[in-house]
């Protein structure tokens, strides 16, 4: 029996390419379950210290789902650095003018903040509309449902 642990290589990853459809899921379980795959948590050899998720294409995202009365009361702020540089926007704005912004804000709060994390956020790519530009990597649909992930 062999008691050692076992440590996932970089040339030993078998990365997927997985497409999730955001409409009609709740904006924060999305985030939470799509922050898991690009880290790798959902595989059995899962290293804390070795990039090996998988990427992640989210399609439809203007028609994300919020619960609550998000929409109106959270507040997205952007800061230019100068006097009176204070901009904030409602989410029902943000999702109006730039959905994706709104999922990757969540989905990068969400992970590791140093190297290894910006490296597994830069495999989530996200789009308005069911097209997308990554037919040629044949990525496999997910149906991420509540009990999932």
């Amino acid at each position: 029996m062999n008691r050692q642990t076992y440590h996932a290589k970089n040339h030993e990853v078998d990365r997927r390419w997985v497409v999730v459809d955001a409409t009609d899921q709740v904006y924060g379980r999305l985030a939470s379950r799509i922050a898991r795959i690009l880290q790798g948590k959902n595989k059995p050899e899962y290293t804390p210290h070795h990039d090996v998720g998988d990427f992640v294409v989210v399609t439809n995202v203007e028609k994300m789902h919020f619960t609550g009365r998000k929409l109106d009361q959270k507040l997205y702020q952007n800061y230019s650095g100068y006097p009176g540089g204070l901009k904030t926007y409602t989410y029902r704005t943000m999702l109006e003018q730039h959905p994706e912004r709104l999922l990757e804000k969540a989905v990068r709060r969400m992970m590791p903040r140093n190297r290894l994390g910006r490296q597994q956020f830069s495999k989530m790519k996200v789009y308005r509309g069911p097209e997308h530009p990554h037919t040629a990597q044949q990525p496999e649909a997910l149906e991420i449902t509540a009990k999932s992930a």
